[in-house]
């Protein structure tokens, strides 16, 4: 304890003997922690709003759109337009054991009238398992069921933008009649208000949800696609991501034999995957994260260099002290110990300042309404063993030389020795 209490004592004393250099140095090595912590959390928190972003359509999803041939293949001519089909989600149901969900997708648009405005909507005939796979969150009432589904019950689930045109504040919606393109259907579910930044066929909030049997009897396709079973989209997820690219593949599979097509063939059905997408996200902010880190990195090694030039100080104003502790029989390990630890409390205490500046700037963003794509600078305990990491290697490195030159002195030199 009488050891431990000395070293504090000469810490204490060497900083406040050169003021304006030790706050110098110690400025330099917590804005380089606080640039790392800032800099990694940075990237974090824009990895996690996309992921919110994606989330707000749907995880680990991918979307299939019909497209048009570029090869050719089983004697069919290249540039031939591929539809896809009700028969398709049946065949990949049956056969893609390495999706988890499929569901089906038919969009229209179409005039809904209530009791109070009318307009014009977005429609989209969708099946019962439609909000397993997509994100599409219930604020009154629920979704239609499977039953209802298959027998096409004329229910629908309309968005929030949709009950503000069609009912304004009138308070009873849920289970009200509207009219749409003249026939009666009941709702039975509103959605909840959601941020969503990204969307294939227009924004959630904006459209009528009706069962996929019902849509296909009273709001067909037009005229110039229409062909039983049509569909816009079919989507799926796989039932692993560490299997989603062999999933992908059984779909191009089961697709290429029912439209006679090549499997290879990228362009006969369009694919949006969002695992793909995020993986491609992902990588773009951990390289961006990777440059800017360096960057820090840099800053806190000229803390480090700041440290190192007031050891070397320090040691020159003690090279007398230094020969008269050797003289009564300090050891060089003795001395080399205490000159690093020195340096080193100085590098951590920096670090802690700085480290508890970035924790409170993340701190207080929490506290503040943020937008889904940044939600904050989340300060993980990763990070923070990487900035003191970091920090832990330039603080020995750069105390460790100031050190080892007063361990070298002899006694005889150090007491000789005149400033």
């Amino acid at each position: 304890m009488t050891y431990l209490t000395e070293l504090v004592r000469q810490v204490v004393d060497s900083l406040f003997r050169n003021k304006l250099r030790s706050f110098l140095t110690m400025a330099g090595i917590a804005w380089g922690v606080a640039s790392i912590v800032l800099i990694v959390a940075m990237g974090d928190g824009f990895k996690e709003g996309q992921h919110n972003n994606t989330k707000s359509l749907g995880e680990n999803l991918v979307i299939l759109f019909g497209g048009r041939t570029e090869l050719q293949a089983g004697g069919e001519r290249a540039g031939r337009r591929i539809r896809l089909n009700y028969s398709d989600v049946e065949n990949m149901r049956r056969e893609c054991y390495l999706l988890k969900m499929v569901a089906a997708e038919l969009e229209g648009n179409v005039h809904a009238t209530s009791s109070f405005n009318s307009g014009s909507f977005d429609v989209s005939g969708v099946e019962a398992n439609f909000p397993e796979i997509r994100t599409i969150p219930i604020d009154q009432g629920r979704f239609f069921s499977d039953a209802e589904e298959k027998a096409g019950v004329r229910v629908c689930i309309i968005g929030t933008d949709v009950r503000k045109q069609l009912y304004g504040t009138h308070p009873e919606v849920r289970g009200s009649q509207v009219s749409i393109n003249g026939v009666p259907y009941r709702i039975i579910g509103i959605m909840a208000s959601k941020d969503q930044n990204n969307s294939y066929s227009g924004l959630d909030e904006k459209k009528i949800f009706l069962p996929y049997t019902a849509m296909v009897r009273d709001v067909p396709p037009p005229q110039k696609y229409y062909e039983p079973g049509y569909l816009d989209e079919i989507l799926y997820q796989p039932r692993s991501l560490a299997q989603y690219e062999e999933a992908q593949l059984q779909v191009k599979k089961v697709l290429g034999r029912a439209h006679a097509f090549d499997p290879r063939d990228k362009r006969a059905v369009n694919m949006w995957d969002t695992v793909e997408n995020q993986k491609q996200v992902d990588g773009i902010f951990d390289s961006m994260t990777v440059f800017l880190g360096f960057i820090g990195f840099v800053t806190l090694s000229l803390g480090g260099i700041g440290v190192m030039n007031i050891m070397l100080v320090t040691v020159s104003e003690r090279t007398r002290e230094i020969g008269l502790r050797k003289a009564l029989g300090a050891t060089r390990a003795r001395i080399l110990v205490d000159f690093l630890v020195e340096g080193s409390v100085l590098a951590f205490t920096s670090g802690l300042i700085g480290w508890g500046i970035a924790f409170g700037l993340s701190s207080s963003l929490r506290l503040v309404k943020m937008p889904e794509v940044f939600p904050g600078l989340p300060v993980s305990g990763q990070t923070s063993m990487v900035a003191f990491g970091t920090l832990s290697f330039i603080a020995v490195v750069s105390a460790i030389y100031p050190a080892w030159r007063a361990a070298s002195l002899t006694p005889v030199e150090a007491l000789r020795y005149e400033r």
